[in-house]
């Protein structure tokens, strides 16, 4: 049923956030380093300066964010799917892999109305700890050298207040920066997931009528995911870059996505769009894993089903 379905994917989105935010943190600064200004080195060397300097919890920065609006992002995309594959086969007929493709396009397009939004604040929170690194850096450079005071600390924003400041100086339209950037990615990452998924997910499947076991679901998710997530990576460099409002000292700024590609290919070379790849993969290899084996499995079912026993 859709409830069941809208359920599990939101079950399984916040399960598989909490377990690989931190990672996803480190992809975003990677990927919004620029040479010359280059503060990590590595997911590791970022993560152990990302404690020393911000604690703990300072790994979960936009964590609430992506915890309040992955539920409803995560049942789109997974009830979009299915809802297309159900309308694109015919009496019940396995799917080709071209209608395959085009129910995974129509799940990458439904799910920016959530997504955009979402990665548009989470970024300004995951990168605010870059910038100040930076910042920090250089002014006790400039200390050293001019012996002048140690700046305050600057404060940081939260979520409430940079969505009230887009909202009152740019409108819903604020929110909704770098679109076509995250349909850039996402599209083409549900065209190759989804079949792959699918596909993958079925040689582990001993009758065409019985679930395949949850082992065969989750790594089925993990390479699919991962697989997808490397081949996109260009893409979310780009977006991460657009919807980035603030930017470190000496830092480029982008009119647009054609722009920032020309800027990022001129001045930092080709493997630059391939920043943050492992990450990336390491974030949505589990991520969907995880997705998939809770989708799969059907919590939502086993839940609903225990309510009018529980009662009873």
């Amino acid at each position: 049923s859709l409830p069941a379905k809208l359920i599990n994917g939101g079950i399984a989105g916040l399960i598989g956030v909490t377990c690989v935010f931190p990672i996803d943190l480190a992809k975003t600064r990677l990927q919004n380093q620029q040479n010359g200004q280059r503060i990590y080195t590595s997911l590791s060397d970022c993560l152990i300066k990302t404690i020393r300097s911000e604690g703990y919890f300072g790994m979960y920065r936009g964590a609430a964010v992506n915890l309040t609006l992955v539920t409803p992002e995560k049942a789109i995309k997974l009830a979009a799917n299915d809802f297309f594959r159900h309308h694109l086969s015919k009496d019940g007929k396995k799917l080709t892999l071209l209608r395959e493709m085009l129910a995974g396009c129509g799940a990458g397009t439904c799910q920016v109305i959530v997504t955009t939004p979402m990665e548009m604040l989470k970024i300004q929170l995951q990168d605010a700890g870059r910038i100040a690194a930076q910042r920090k850096l250089m002014a006790a450079q400039a200390q050293i050298s001019s012996s002048s005071p140690e700046p305050a600390a600057e404060r940081r924003p939260t979520a409430t207040q940079i969505t009230r400041e887009l909202l009152r100086t740019k409108g819903i339209a604020g929110l909704y920066k770098g679109l076509g950037a995250t349909l850039l990615r996402d599209v083409p990452f549900s065209i190759v997931y989804f079949p792959l998924f699918a596909n993958l997910n079925k040689l582990g499947q001993k009758d065409p009528n019985v679930k395949a076991p949850f082992y065969v679901s989750f790594l089925s998710g993990c390479v699919a995911g991962s697989t997808a997530a490397v081949a996109v990576n260009p893409c979310d460099v780009i977006k991460t870059r657009l919807q980035s409002l603030q930017r470190g000292v000496n830092e480029d700024t982008y009119s647009g996505i054609l722009d920032c590609t020309k800027k990022i290919w001129q001045r930092e070379g080709p493997t630059a769009f391939f920043k943050g790849a492992y990450c990336r993969a390491l974030v949505i290899a589990p991520l969907f894993g995880i997705a998939q084996v809770v989708y799969f499995v059907g919590i939502a079912e086993f839940l609903l089903d225990m309510l009018p026993k529980h009662r009873a």
